[in-house]
């Protein structure tokens, strides 16, 4: 991938296609300083955080 003047980058079509991932679609951005960034759909991203939230309260019942 490449970074554009307006610091946009293109994902490719296959890996859209791959991880169904479509216009409009909000997408997090995780980095780790040294290690690199990942890209995760915003819902799925929740959707796991919300699942780990469940787990820890679950604990502490």
């Amino acid at each position: 991938m490449k970074v554009g003047e307006r610091g946009q980058i293109v994902i490719p079509k296959e890996a859209r296609k791959v991880f169904g991932i479509s216009p409009g679609d909000k997408l997090v951005v995780l980095g780790e300083d040294g290690q690199g960034i990942a890209l995760c759909k915003e819902d799925e991203f929740m959707a796991g955080v919300e699942a780990v939230m469940r787990a820890v309260r679950k604990g502490f019942r």
